[in-house]
């Protein structure tokens, strides 16, 4: 299936909490096509439905381009170490803009496969911090809320400076974005 439009910061879809997937089955499965397809041609490494416009909470995670990626229907963490650590974050939603985020070092986390079976992970290091990512946009939580109100508007006043030209080559790329007010 082809890649998805991209939903673009500040789009509201990107901080509401997504909807529980209640229903396993074909439609689900085509959702998950649609997020990996995307999450490939973005050379993203985590992606969740709401990226794409969808508010379902379906996350895909890549670590490296050879991996197949990993899908998680209704993750959730169960437990966050004590002890933690500080990684470079962004979005595909925020193209270009980076900052360190510190989060938990080691999460266990509770999710379904495409089959509606449940199953426990645990992750540590930068997959931990990547898994905390892409549920606090499950939970309607943009990544840059866990920034500074300092460095968040630092970030966000860089963002709006390169935004138009970012919109103006995807749209002479023929990409699409969709995007908020």
């Amino acid at each position: 299936m082809p890649a998805r439009p991209l939903v673009l910061y500040p789009d509201p879809g990107l901080s509401r909490p997504a909807d529980p997937v209640e229903t396993f089955g074909a439609g689900l499965k085509a959702l998950v096509e649609d997020v990996s397809d995307t999450l490939r041609a973005a050379s993203a490494i985590g992606l969740t439905a709401p990226h794409i416009g969808v508010p379902a909470r379906v996350v895909v995670i890549r670590m490296s381009p050879e991996e197949r990626p990993h899908c998680y229907v209704n993750p959730m963490l169960l437990w966050t170490s004590a002890g933690t650590a500080t990684h470079e974050e962004g979005s595909v939603s925020m193209p270009g803009m980076r900052e360190r985020i510190t989060r938990p070092a080691a999460v266990r986390f509770g999710y379904s496969d495409l089959d509606g079976s449940v199953h426990e992970a645990e992750a540590d290091g930068f997959l931990a911090a990547v898994v905390q990512h892409e549920i606090d946009q499950l939970d309607g939580i943009f990544w840059i809320d866990r920034l500074s109100r300092l460095k968040r508007e630092r970030l966000l006043k860089r963002f709006s400076k390169v935004r138009p030209s970012m919109e103006r080559s995807f749209e002479a790329g023929g990409e699409r974005l969709k995007t908020g007010s």
